[in-house]
């Protein structure tokens, strides 16, 4: 029989005694239909493209997290153009960098930098990527834009590093500390990170940065206090020491390969508490590098030839219609 399905006489069922049969064949079918559709290739059209748009690029290398720096830039409308100031910090194989930033719209300013390449200026001439050359960078970095911006005398941070977490204390008849935020980049966070012994220098040369001591290197989880033994050892390569110690002893072979320039130096595991603090004094007495006076040479090079008068360009002429007369 027939009978008519939403209204519409053009569309009919018609049951007979084999449809449920082909009802269930038709399940079959739309199972393996959907099954079929699953691993079909999205063919991505040309309106696709045309609307798709490219990551930053430095967002495509890898090499900045544009939602941390989007927290660390942004700035209140109401206080107009004030820069907010990055204490940025990053490590390569052979060195580390401490810079002051601040964007602008233009790209960002740096404002002072420092580098433990600088460190044997200051009497340090191993082990420059270090917990305690991290250190020393940080410490020279806050101590060098305190001078620069005339604080330095009235904002001198912890004198001798105790391990202890040092907080700046604004004076009542001064000029306040100079503020600034750790910039990290791509750095992992975890506690004891190289990263937080620049922060650490920083603070003692200083600098006001917001920050908690459970990041330090002695911080312990369980009773949630920092040892500050732990971490003066390792603000004055204690960690370093041991090690020496241990493999001096137990691989000779490898401790001449490893501290070669420990050797070369003359130094040994118990001379290097005495030689930071050096350091830190140092970096304190004079923290920054007088520029070198550029001399001007004796005689100037001139990379382009010089334009000839009007007399030796006829003289020129004369030679050529000569040579070709004869």
């Amino acid at each position: 029989f027939f009978f008519t399905l939403f209204g519409d006489t053009r569309r009919k069922a018609t049951w007979s005694a084999g449809g449920h049969d082909a009802g269930r064949q038709g399940q079959r079918a739309a199972r393996c239909a959907t099954v079929a559709m699953a691993f079909m290739k999205v063919i991505k059209n040309k309106a696709y493209f045309k609307r798709f748009q490219v990551k930053l690029k430095r967002r495509r290398q890898g090499k900045t997290d544009y939602r941390q720096r989007k927290g660390l830039i942004i700035q209140d409308k109401n206080k107009y153009a004030t820069p907010k100031y990055r204490l940025v910090v990053r490590f390569s194989n052979k060195n580390v960098t401490c810079q002051i930033v601040y964007a602008t719209l233009t790209g960002d300013v740096v404002v002072a930098s420092a580098y433990s390449n600088e460190l044997p200026n200051y009497g340090l001439k191993f082990g420059l990527t270090n917990y305690a050359a991290a250190y020393c960078t940080g410490l020279l970095i806050a101590r060098r834009v305190l001078t620069k911006l005339g604080l330095a005398d009235t904002y001198k941070g912890l004198t001798e590093a105790s391990g202890e977490d040092y907080n700046v204390e604004e004076v009542d008849d001064g000029p306040r500390p100079f503020y600034c935020l750790l910039d990290v980049g791509l750095k992992r966070t975890s506690t004891g990170s190289k990263v937080f012994a620049a922060l650490k220098g920083a603070l003692d040369g200083g600098l006001d940065i917001p920050h908690s001591e459970k990041r330090f290197v002695g911080y312990d989880s369980d009773s949630k206090e920092l040892d500050t033994d732990t971490l003066r050892k390792y603000i004055f390569g204690g960690h370093v020491a041991d090690y020496m110690s241990s493999m001096k002893e137990e691989e000779p072979e490898e401790y001449a390969k490893h501290f070669s320039h420990f050797i070369k130096e003359g130094v040994e595991a118990d001379d290097l508490e005495s030689i930071y603090k050096k350091v830190h004094a140092a970096i304190r007495a004079k923290p920054v590098v007088a520029k070198k006076s550029k001399k001007k040479p004796a005689q100037s090079k001139k990379w382009q030839a010089i334009k000839k008068t009007y007399e030796q360009r006829k003289a020129d002429l004369a030679e050529k219609i000569a040579a070709l007369k004869a």
